[in-house]
């Protein structure tokens, strides 16, 4: 894996506004995504979790442009997405998406071989090839070409249709594939399959992958480094087993500690979090997890904490970013490190 990042989201915003109703009322905005800005490194597998409601799928779909940003900009190796230098459509050659319905996401009334070559073709690949090309996929996912190609969706099981659509991310050749709850309604046998599956093509292809999963245990199996994100906001991302065993953020915390355990003795009997994510029209000020957070002072509801690395625990050479005002110097919070002393006053001192 490189440590170049390539793709790089700074502020990414998106609100939905809400009609008004007869008499007046309503009216507002969703505010799915609200300020998201994060890095995609060559060669790695970026895992993103939270719960439902986040804005996890949304920021996917925003990254593939299918829905546009309020405000907030995509760079692609260098280059802005949407501007002279990247066109949208060499830039979704590059970026491709798995969604989570696989039988929704294919034509009906398409072969499994046009349905894979279609892509292509729109991109300039003469017939014969593209379909040369659809049939190399389908052997690559485990699907016999003599046997499948011919096909029509309906005929095929769910692992067999999200292998199809897997195929078709690959069939632009793209460097980063987007992964969206790919194996969240598939059983588990199957989806150990698909899992292994992925790992394969990302080392045969040399892919980047965006995993975006509700299963915990999956995404810290999958990913290198690991996103949280909470009402539209990201509260912790760093390298996934870092994250995993030592968590920072109460939500992620709590996150974490909801993961089925084995072991009698582990048993959860209080719930890691209580309450439902609070309503996105209108969240709550200064820092979103303030209503469900154990750690909760009185100044969390008067300032939003900054995403950035706090102070590094022992053994460690840096910290992982973390937005909590118990990590932030001089946030106020009785537990965060107090601020660093200004050059005049340390030279004083001395």
């Amino acid at each position: 894996m490189s440590g170049a990042a390539l793709l790089e989201v700074s502020g990414l915003v998106k609100h939905f506004p809400l009609g008004k109703g007869l008499l007046g009322g309503g009216g507002g905005v969703v505010r799915a995504v609200d300020g998201v800005s994060f890095s995609v490194r060559q060669g790695e597998t970026l895992g993103v979790v939270g719960e439902s409601g986040c804005g996890k799928s949304t920021t996917a779909r925003l990254l593939m442009h299918l829905i546009a940003p309020d405000r907030g900009e995509i760079v692609f190796e260098g280059a802005a997405v949407g501007s002279r230098q990247l066109g949208l459509k060499e830039y979704r050659r590059q970026v491709q998406m798995v969604f989570q319905d696989s039988y929704a996401s294919l034509n009906p009334r398409l072969t499994i071989e046009d349905g894979i070559a279609f892509a292509p073709q729109v991109h300039g690949l003469p017939r014969g090839q593209a379909v040369e090309r659809a049939h190399d996929l389908l052997s690559r996912v485990g699907l016999e070409p003599r046997r499948f190609a011919a096909r029509y969706p309906h005929e095929l099981s769910g692992g067999q249709r999200q292998r199809v659509n897997i195929a078709r991310a690959l069939a632009l050749q793209p460097r980063v594939v987007i992964l969206d709850e790919a194996v969240s309604a598939l059983d588990k046998s199957v989806e150990a399959q698909v899992l292994n599956l992925l790992l394969d093509l990302k080392e045969a292809f040399g892919l980047t992958y965006v995993f975006i999963s509700h299963d915990l245990n999956v995404v810290r199996y999958m990913s290198d480094r690991v996103m949280v994100m909470y009402l539209g906001q990201v509260v912790e991302i760093g390298p996934a087993q870092e994250l995993f065993e030592d968590p920072r953020h109460p939500y992620t915390r709590a996150l974490l500690s909801s993961i089925p355990s084995m072991d009698p003795d582990r048993r959860t009997e209080v719930p890691p979090l209580a309450g439902d994510p609070p309503n996105p029209i209108s969240p709550p000020p200064g820092c979103r997890f303030h209503t469900r957070c154990a750690r909760v002072e009185g100044v969390c509801a008067q300032r939003m904490p900054v995403l950035a690395a706090g102070a590094a625990r022992a053994g460690q050479a840096t910290a992982h970013p973390v937005a909590c005002l118990m990590y932030e110097s001089g946030s106020g919070h009785s537990q965060a490190p107090a601020a660093p002393m200004p050059l005049a006053a340390e030279a004083a001192s001395a």
